[in-house]
């Protein structure tokens, strides 16, 4: 992945994050690894876990950022998601968001999907 890609994605995380505290969320941690997993952003609100799937792009010119959250990612959330409840022996109920960040020049628009998805289900 290019350093410029990178810096976008970093971007977006951030932007995603404040996004999120705006909203009343409470940010837990950022970047949260596990074996091949990785979350980007895990968040409390309302006594639900809610991981966060941010994905950013400079345009929706080949498709909607949130588009590119495959089967395969699903599953690895789902896993890192597990692994964190055990590693910090919780039992809230999950729930899997995506937030979709468009940033360029000229605009930045974040959209907040929430309950984007149902690992399992697919």
């Amino acid at each position: 992945m290019s350093i410029y890609k990178q810096q976008l994605g970093k971007e977006g995380e951030e932007i995603a994050a404040a996004h999120l505290i705006k909203e009343g969320y409470k940010i837990l941690v950022r970047n949260y690894r596990s074996g091949r997993a990785e979350i980007d952003i895990i968040a409390m609100r309302d006594d639900i876990l809610i991981i966060i799937e941010v994905k950013t792009r400079e345009t929706d010119a080949y498709g909607n950022p949130e588009e590119a959250v495959g089967s395969n990612k699903v599953n690895m959330l789902a896993q890192g998601a597990e692994d964190y409840l055990l590693d910090n022996n919780l039992h809230n109920n999950v729930r899997y968001d995506i937030v979709s960040v468009i940033k360029n020049q000229y605009k930045t628009e974040v959209h907040h999907l929430e309950d984007a998805f149902w690992p399992g289900l697919y």
